[in-house]
């Protein structure tokens, strides 16, 4: 699952360079903004992708000046609050984006790699299969999760959030790993399959409602403590596999302390209004 990854270096000569030539207010979905779509074709092709602005249809040369590279090493620039699906569907490469993105980034990725230098709107990474999300700043609700109507939330993969994240993270997640090194919203792991949602600040209220499986990590402990469907296990070691993710976050450069390896914590399992099989993990520190 965890291959290092260093986003340090300046960007390369050789990388394909995007920048919105216009700050909006009106939606960009810009799905056609990854190394899926740009591989293949010239310069020519790629300004005529298609890109909906509002209610227009435009190529995308309309919105962005394009300095055609690697098409697999992609950088966006700009005021990008309101361009959304950036890296939607990809399967391979790299996406850099140089500040803040709109909704749904990297929804349904099966690989390659998003890097956001900034904050992301709601349902980033939603039904991710795969590949790596890191943003270096806040991300909004439903982060990872599910949209309306479908069972299966992010299936696999890796999304790291060096700032807080909001509510309803991880909402029926199946596999892979979350990790948010602020704060979190309400309704973590809500209706959570399986995965895994490791949370260094503290956790919002009722984390884990109708969790069948999965493990909630409350490193920075319980806002609000948690619902009554959920029951005191015991106190144990730091589980192996928990110290094994943490080893793996540290190498990755993240600020993991040293006492959560060998730390005692307290387990609660839940939800009993479902098969009662999911886990919350709170560090005991006294």
């Amino acid at each position: 699952m965890f291959s290092r990854m260093d986003d340090s270096q300046p960007m390369q000569d050789d990388s394909t360079r995007l920048t919105l030539r216009e700050p909006t207010t009106l939606p960009i979905e810009a799905d056609a903004i990854s190394p899926d779509r740009f591989v293949g074709l010239d310069i020519e092709e790629i300004e005529r992708l298609p890109l909906w602005h509002g209610r227009r249809k435009v190529p995308l040369v309309e919105l962005f000046s394009i300095e055609l590279g690697d098409p697999n090493d992609i950088h966006v620039e700009g005021d990008l609050e309101h361009v959304k699906r950036i890296g939607q569907d990809m399967s391979h490469g790299r996406i850099v984006v140089h500040g803040d993105a709109g909704m749904h980034l990297g929804a349904g990725m099966s690989g390659g790699e998003i890097i956001v230098q900034g904050n992301v709107d709601a349902r980033a990474g939603a039904h991710m299969v795969e590949g790596l999300i890191w943003i270096h700043g806040d991300a909004g609700p439903m982060l990872g999760g599910a949209y309306a109507g479908e069972k299966l939330g992010m299936k696999g993969g890796v999304i790291i959030v060096d700032g807080n994240a909001g509510p309803r993270a991880a909402e029926r997640m199946r596999r892979g790993i979350i990790v948010v090194q602020g704060n979190l919203g309400d309704f973590g792991g809500v209706r959570m399959i399986a995965g895994s949602l490791f949370v260094f600040g503290t956790m919002g209220a009722r984390p884990g409602a109708g969790m069948k499986r999965g493990t909630l990590a409350a490193f920075g402990g319980l806002r609000r403590g948690l619902l009554p469907t959920f029951s005191y296990s015991c106190t144990c070691e730091s589980p192996p596999f928990l110290r094994y993710y943490l080893r793996r976050l540290r190498a990755w450069g993240l600020p993991v302390p040293e006492d959560l390896m060998n730390r005692r914590y307290r387990r609660f399992t839940g939800d009993l209004t479902t098969i009662g099989k999911g886990e919350v993990l709170v560090p005991e520190w006294n």
